[in-house]
């Protein structure tokens, strides 16, 4: 039991080349240290396992015996510990979920997770809003107006949209009530073109007729564009709420369209209780609920 695995190794890979230097460039080692490690076998085995001869070697009776008795174990050990490895490796969990959500507020909540789990990867792919997620990743997080079609479907929280600009904007049209609607741009996500008709019907705003409707085709795209001064934007609460308390954005109007949007994760396979992808599902769930 005393016998080190690496001198098993060294005689197996001598016995199959019959030459200490190629072992030894096999294993990274010196030709003499490989001879030491199969001495030291020798010795503890009390038998010799090779004839030396001034410029060869040659496997004896008993080495021979040792050597078919060995490497089928020498091998399978090398199997398993490259197959663990491998696992151990390859546990990444993959997520997708829109880019806004994940920039405003899943990276910043993912240290909490990274630093108590280490050694689990975790690979984000994040896609538009709308946008189909990838059929590869094991959980997904979508933005839908219903609960999405899937076996296994954990809501997580409502979004509401609110008129929003920045300070300068603020400052000239904050006076001029719901008229300034008519003198500005209104920003907009191309997934919910008439976001803002169904917002002034919620108003009660008859004569609504905006001057411009400017869409984008991602989320961050209407907030950063507010943010820029393009116009008057619906951005979508909570997610930027950072945005509010750094007064990049500022309300215009305090009131919001609530909608049937809603943020679910979707788990596509069913999972082991207790494995390193429930325990993310559920801190996903325990983090990105809101009652």
């Amino acid at each position: 039991m005393q016998t080190p695995i690496r001198g098993l190794r060294s005689f197996c890979i001598a016995a199959k080349c019959l030459s200490f230097k190629h072992a030894a460039s096999q294993l990274f080692l010196t030709p003499s240290a490989v001879s030491h490690q199969i001495k030291q076998l020798e010795e503890q085995l009390g038998i010799s396992l090779f004839e030396r001869q001034t410029r060869a070697i040659a496997l004896t009776s008993a080495g021979k015996q040792f050597y078919n008795a060995v490497n089928p174990l020498i091998n399978e050990l090398e199997s398993t510990i490259s197959d663990f490895t491998n696992i151990q490796q390859n546990k990444t969990i993959v997520i997708s979920l829109p880019e806004f959500f994940a920039s405003e507020l899943f990276v910043p909540k993912l240290g909490e997770w990274a630093e108590k789990n280490p050694e689990i990867n975790l690979q984000l792919e994040t896609i538009k809003s709308g946008a189909q997620s990838s059929s590869a990743s094991d959980l997904s997080i979508v933005l839908a107006n219903g609960k999405p079609n899937a076996s296994i479907v954990h809501e997580l929280f409502p979004i509401r949209y609110v008129p929003a600009c920045n300070k300068k904007l603020y400052k000239k049209w904050v006076n001029s009530g719901y008229s300034a609607l008519s003198q500005v741009p209104l920003i907009l996500h191309q997934s919910r073109p008439w976001s803002w008709h169904q917002w002034a019907d919620r108003c009660n705003i008859l004569d609504f007729d905006p001057k411009q409707i400017i869409q984008f085709d991602s989320m961050f795209g209407v907030a950063r564009a507010a943010q820029q001064g393009m116009g008057i934007a619906l951005v979508p609460l909570p997610m930027s709420r950072a945005w509010f308390s750094e007064e990049l954005l500022v309300k215009l109007f305090d009131h919001e369209l609530v909608t049937n949007d809603r943020y679910y994760l979707v788990q596509h396979d069913r999972i082991e209780e207790g494995s390193d992808l429930s325990l993310f599902a559920e801190w996903v769930t325990e983090t990105f609920s809101i009652n």
